[in-house]
């Protein structure tokens, strides 16, 4: 089956990730993976001009939103995969390249699904199991927002945790239902976030005190 035609476009943010090859660990210390990130995040920022909204990086995969004002996001992606695995690969001696296949990417069209990706993505790490707030993950762009430690992205400003971020971190703290989770994982798997309608109605996704 071919591949659907990626959608390039400046108007709305996207919700990206990709995973490693055979769901592998990264084989790095993880101070390392992050810094490695990072700077690979930061040099598509500069050259490819990527606007990164948030980012969280996992034992083997990442959860990245952001914007390509220049409509150019299959450039800025390819380079900065192609990069950043280089650069694993080496560090780790490893044979294979890092990632499994492409990467995956929503449209995030109306600003509450954006809200939707930017808890999911958030609450990762306390969904894995690797933290029990969302604040104390280290390898993710919230850490370094609420400074708990060095910004090492720089990132557009975050006007969802800003616009008051006790209560922001309250709500990101705050565990989805199981039907509205897989109502946002159902949504970040098309190229626009798209609702369940026949399982889980598209008020489900609306914000209502609780979007998610």
């Amino acid at each position: 089956m071919p591949r659907a035609k990626v959608i390039l476009q400046s108007e709305f943010p996207y919700n990206i990730s990709a995973r490693c090859i055979n769901r592998e660990w990264f084989q790095l210390p993880m101070p390392l993976v992050w810094e490695t990130f990072c700077s690979e995040l930061s040099r598509a920022i500069e050259k490819q001009k990527l606007v990164v909204h948030s980012f969280v990086l996992m034992s083997n995969h990442f959860h990245l939103i952001a914007s390509t004002p220049e409509a150019n996001i299959s450039q800025c992606m390819q380079q900065f995969m192609f990069r950043t695995s280089r650069r694993l690969t080496l560090a780790g001696n490893r044979i294979n390249e890092t990632f499994a296949g492409r990467h995956y990417k929503c449209i995030l069209q109306h600003p509450n699904y954006y809200l939707n990706a930017y808890k999911y993505n958030y609450r990762n790490p306390v969904s894995a199991g690797l933290c029990t707030r969302v604040e104390d993950y280290p390898y993710s762009t919230l850490s370094g927002k609420l400074k708990h430690s060095p910004l090492l992205i720089p990132v557009v400003e975050d006007f969802t945790l800003m616009a008051h971020p006790p209560s922001t971190i309250e709500w990101l703290n705050t565990a989805p239902s199981p039907e509205k989770l897989e109502g946002v994982r159902f949504g970040l798997k098309h190229q626009y976030f798209k609702s369940k309608k026949d399982r889980v109605t598209k008020k489900l996704l609306i914000r209502d005190g609780d979007i998610l």
